[in-house]
């Protein structure tokens, strides 16, 4: 019902409902540098506009709740990384027609790293990040 009422509303394209557009050399990169180029991110400024909501300390790095907001203006994408996974880049996001800026998706996470946003808006990349840590066992990492 939801994907319905989003697609009447014009936030999802009929193409994105199928696929969407597959980002392999970015998917596939096992460097940071790699997937942020992957991405057009090499030069992304830091904004305090970027939310990252995550816990300080995840018990289970096999289940991590990220919530991310975007209050920049013209927002059409967004990008979650964790920093030191084997595969950095974990999920990329497009946003048509105003469509609100905000993910909220669990994550997994090797170890812990910085998680990072990177969003596209008007044209021009900016980043933020939190730090997570992760604990094996009950024990910290």
């Amino acid at each position: 019902g939801a994907l319905v009422a989003a697609f009447i509303a014009g936030l999802i394209k009929p193409a994105s409902l199928w696929a969407a557009a597959w980002n392999k050399p970015a998917f596939e990169a096992r460097a940071l540098a790699d997937a942020l180029k992957g991405i057009g991110a090499t030069d992304a400024t830091p904004s305090s506009d970027i939310l990252i909501k995550a816990p300080d300390l995840a018990e289970n790095g096999a289940r991590v709740q990220i919530e991310v907001t975007s209050k920049i203006p013209g927002t059409r994408t967004m990008a979650i990384i964790a920093e030191k996974n084997p595969f950095p880049l974990i999920a990329s996001f497009e946003f048509d027609n105003g469509a609100e800026a905000f993910i909220s998706t669990y994550i997994k996470m090797g170890e812990s790293a910085n998680v990072r946003a990177v969003v596209n808006a008007d044209g021009k990349i900016y980043t933020a990040a939190k730090e997570v840590r992760v604990t094996i066992g009950g024990c910290g990492a």
